[in-house]
């Protein structure tokens, strides 16, 4: 009896040893084709997860947004293998946290990876009292889908993508129907009224989605999964995306041409028309980029070839995916970004004239989940976006009005001609040869704290100076030293280090005559022993850059005097 059941025991733990090996096998198999449904199934059934599984299976969630089992997941990871897992991972764990409202762990995690200040509360805070609109928005009733995005403006209708073609093959990767592109009507209600898909000349058992239109609605521009898949760089097998151009012909579409910068390697996608049909921007991953999906913008030419894509720049484009442009009327840039300090995963974000700077949306219209595809009528501040944030891809549109911003007071020094902060003064002064806080200047100090808490949109640079006593290169160093601690005690304080810059001037910037190191009584010297409050975002984008770059250098000429 006893040889009986040793012999079960062994069939038993040889069967569930073959079982977990074919639950493994399936699972990358799955995994390697982008059936992430299918891959988090096999993975769940493996009783000893290795990291690769636990990896995969986190993946497996968050691409199909299941956030909070990627969150649990990921978590698991980084407790059994910490200081093994490669960035990519935490990056998407601190999103499945935010996606969930963790952004306590969520800022820990990105402060880790960036080496920056993510304090979601502060950001939020911040942005709501800088960004140019509020939005009051409402899904769009529609009844006949689970997964509908890629609104866009087609004449009086609407032109969207959708999986409500149950014809069409079941996409592996979330086991809904391929895309198709339809146009609806939209009532007065925010209910779509009669859609129509587009006919087969532009929609294929691929993907077609992201439609952009000419003026006249006579040329239209959109998205179409390429047919082959190739492997990526994480040796997923995926099926690239190219843009297609087709015309309309007595009443039907035809004409539909690939563009010549669509590859079999390489994504092109989300096409948008400026206004004036010169312009065509879009999101790729081709090779020369950030990384992941760049933002380009390519020139088309009167006979309707192309220039050269043009990649947008370090202003918009980061390591991390930019995607769905729309260039409005107002050539006003929207794009969706996870790459940019947000609220979590995709959100939209607006940018204009060079593009190198760029504004989160804020809180009133993005979430922790995935925002994106946002257009609007500047003319009329209405629009539309869509969203995962209720689980799967949904369609809103929007209203906007003009957030009321609150303008902060200045004073004008009357020297320099700078935006000062309004308090008693606007000035601290230094001991001789000293950089230490006099009990003095708190009071002045502890007024900046209340004006920047006061008007938290402000930014302010530290500015210091020295007497003329002393070498010049010593004095520099001086009033590099004298801003340091001005900016420290604001900090301590509770001031954000991020809303905080500074420069030293040395003894280069008197307010009077005193500019040799004799001639000049004590009370007068004194004069120019001093820290003065900028209001630094209220100046010009080159000199913030020269500001950023001077407190850079600021910073390393402080750790050598500290040395000394």
């Amino acid at each position: 009896m006893k040889n009986i059941y040793s012999t079960l025991l062994i069939l038993f733990v040889s069967i569930t040893a073959f079982g977990q090996k074919s639950d493994i096998r399936d699972g990358n198999k799955f995994f390697a084709n982008a059936a992430y449904i299918d891959a988090a199934d096999a993975y769940e059934n493996v009783n000893e997860k290795s990291q690769e599984i636990l990896q995969n299976l986190g993946d497996s969630y968050f691409y199909t947004n299941q956030m909070q089992n990627a969150a649990e997941v990921y978590e698991m990871l980084f407790l059994r293998h910490s200081g093994a897992v490669a960035p990519e991972y935490q990056f998407r764990y601190a999103h499945a946290l935010m996606a969930q409202g963790n952004y306590v762990k969520a800022d820990e995690l990105m402060n880790e990876l960036t080496g920056n200040d993510w304090n979601h509360e502060e950001f939020k805070n911040t942005l709501d009292t800088v960004v140019p609109h509020k939005f009051k928005y409402d899904q769009i009733m529609n009844n006949a889908s689970s997964s509908d995005f890629g609104i866009g403006f087609y004449g009086d209708r609407v032109a969207f993508a959708s999986t409500r073609n149950q014809e069409r093959p079941i996409y592996p990767w979330n086991k809904m129907p391929a895309l198709d592109l339809y146009s609806a009507q939209m009532d007065e209600d925010g209910e779509m009224k009669d859609i129509v898909l587009f006919s087969d000349v532009i929609n294929t058992d691929e993907h077609e989605s992201s439609a952009t239109f000419s003026q006249d609605g006579n040329t239209i521009y959109f998205d179409r999964t390429n047919e082959d898949r190739v492997k990526n760089e994480n040796d997923v097998r995926v099926a690239h995306i190219s843009i297609y151009r087709a015309e309309m012909v007595d009443g039907e579409w035809t004409n539909v041409e690939k563009l010549p910068f669509s590859s079999e390697d390489y994504s092109v996608e989300h096409p948008s028309l400026s206004a004036d049909g010169s312009k065509l921007y879009f999101a790729s991953d081709m090779p020369g980029g950030s990384g992941s999906f760049d933002i380009y913008m390519v020139d088309i030419n009167e006979d309707g070839t192309f220039g050269t894509p043009q990649n947008l720049g370090a202003g918009v484009n980061t390591a991390h995916r930019e995607q769905f442009p729309f260039i409005s009327e107002d050539d006003v840039l929207y794009f969706t970004s996870d790459g940019h300090q947000g609220f979590g995963n995709l959100d939209i974000y607006r940018t204009e004239g060079d593009f190198s700077e760029v504004e989160n949306l804020g809180s009133s219209i993005n979430s922790g989940n995935d925002d994106f595809a946002y257009v609007v009528k500047e003319s009329d501040e209405t629009g539309y976006f869509a969203s995962n944030r209720r689980g799967t891809d949904n369609l809103y549109q929007f209203t906007r009005e003009e957030n009321e911003i609150v303008e902060a007071p200045t004073e004008v020094d009357p020297t320099s001609g700078q935006d000062l902060i309004p308090i008693d003064g606007s000035k601290i002064y230094f001991d001789f040869d000293k950089a230490t806080i006099k009990k003095e200047s708190e009071v002045v100090l502890d007024s900046v704290v209340t004006y920047m808490n006061d008007y938290p949109n402000i930014k302010v640079k530290v500015e210091s100076h020295a007497d003329a006593r002393g070498s010049d290169s010593y004095n520099m160093a001086l009033s590099k030293r004298r801003a340091a601690s001005t900016v420290d005690y604001l900090v301590k304080k509770g001031i954000d280090r991020s809303r905080l810059t500074s420069e030293g001037y040395g003894e280069t910037r008197p307010v009077n005559d005193c500019t040799q190191p004799t001639g000049c009584t004590n009370a007068e010297y004194a004069k120019n022993r001093r820290s003065a409050f900028v209001v630094s975002n209220r100046n010009s984008k080159s000199q913030s850059m020269t500001e950023e770059n001077s407190e850079d250098s600021m910073d390393d000429d402080m750790i050598e005097d500290n040395e000394n």
